[in-house]
């Protein structure tokens, strides 16, 4: 196997590729959120996409910033697991429009997303502890408490009324 490490620590390499990863998916999701809130059809759904709009922006800005940190440009690099997870949002919201699965729909599709985030955002923050990166790990673990919150907040929506509705 080629050694494609870019520095003498190849953690480091894989923190940045990964970082690139995520930076690439929230990129995504931003372009996907605003057409979400659209299509949902109960207000505190809408409103959920809504402000989760405005964190991924603020999610945005932290991955420049530990990009600045480690004095590497911020860009992405093309995440095929995403891609994947908001044409499947994009399947969902074309078979189910107009039915009371929408809503329950958007969710799911909004709930595979945050557990993706979580499970970069958390092993992101492990290793920038590893590797000694303590604002990278502070940045990193205030995104992953974002998608935490959104998480729990659309299994509310979903619990409260969304599911029931469409059953």
């Amino acid at each position: 196997m080629p050694n494609r490490s870019k520095s003498t620590n190849p953690l480091e390499d894989l923190f940045s590729e990964t970082l690139k990863d995520v930076y690439f998916a929230e990129k995504q999701i931003l372009r996907a959120l605003p057409k979400m809130a659209k299509e949902a059809t109960t207000p505190e759904l809408k409103q959920a996409f809504e402000t989760h709009r405005d964190e991924t922006e603020g999610q945005i800005e932290r991955l420049n910033q530990i990009f600045e940190g480690m004095g590497r440009p911020a860009r992405g690099k093309t995440c095929d697991a995403i891609l994947g997870i908001i044409d499947e949002a994009k399947e969902f919201m074309d078979d189910f429009r107009g039915t009371d699965a929408l809503d329950p729909a958007l969710v799911a599709s909004a709930q595979t997303v945050e557990h993706y985030e979580i499970t970069r955002y958390g092993t992101l923050k492990t290793w920038a502890k590893e590797l000694g990166l303590d604002e990278a790990a502070k940045l990193l673990d205030e995104t992953l408490q974002e998608e935490i919150k959104t998480d729990k907040l659309l299994t509310k929506l979903a619990s409260q009324g969304l599911n029931r509705k469409a059953a």
